[in-house]
């Protein structure tokens, strides 16, 4: 027997305003996300400001991402 059902071509549904308004959001927060160098310059400070004392560059280092990732999540949400 033959298939005699007939088959329809789906048109692709329009695009919502909501999602560009999410995509441009997210792109706005991959931007902000600060670089290796940012997150370099704002330990060694750390670094500096305590008297240059090894064994503890880790803790700058996580210190400054934090501080850092918390800035730009600011000027993202205002």
């Amino acid at each position: 027997m033959a298939d005699t059902t007939k088959k329809t071509k789906i048109t692709a549904k329009p695009r919502s305003a909501t999602t560009k308004t999410t995509t441009k959001k997210a792109n706005a927060a991959i931007s902000s996300k600060p670089t290796r160098e940012e997150i370099e310059r704002l330990a060694k400070s750390y670094w500096a400001a305590r008297g240059r004392l090894d064994g503890y560059a880790e803790q700058d280092w996580l210190r400054a991402e934090k501080e850092l990732l918390k800035a730009a999540s600011a000027k993202t949400a205002s």
